[in-house]
């Protein structure tokens, strides 16, 4: 197994592969939206971990908006 890194191939050691390091998870972070690209995406913290990521349209965003609006009324 050959390793292939900005230096050159590293060789296998001794029994022991060689990956790229894995960055650690450190939260979920904060509910947040963004624009990227035509749509918008939105990411929920769940309860339990993890996050919920859904794109959507611009009007799909609105209607969403008008929908949480209308419930917490």
């Amino acid at each position: 197994m050959v390793v292939l890194t900005g230096r050159g191939p590293l060789p296998r050691t001794k029994g022991i592969d060689l990956m790229a390091a894995m960055k650690p998870r450190t939260g979920d972070g904060p509910m947040e939206a963004a624009k990227e690209g035509r749509g918008i995406v939105m990411r929920v913290p769940l309860e339990g971990g993890g996050r919920l990521v859904v794109e959507l349209t611009p009007d799909e965003a609105r209607s969403l908006g008008e929908e949480l609006t209308q419930a917490i009324s």
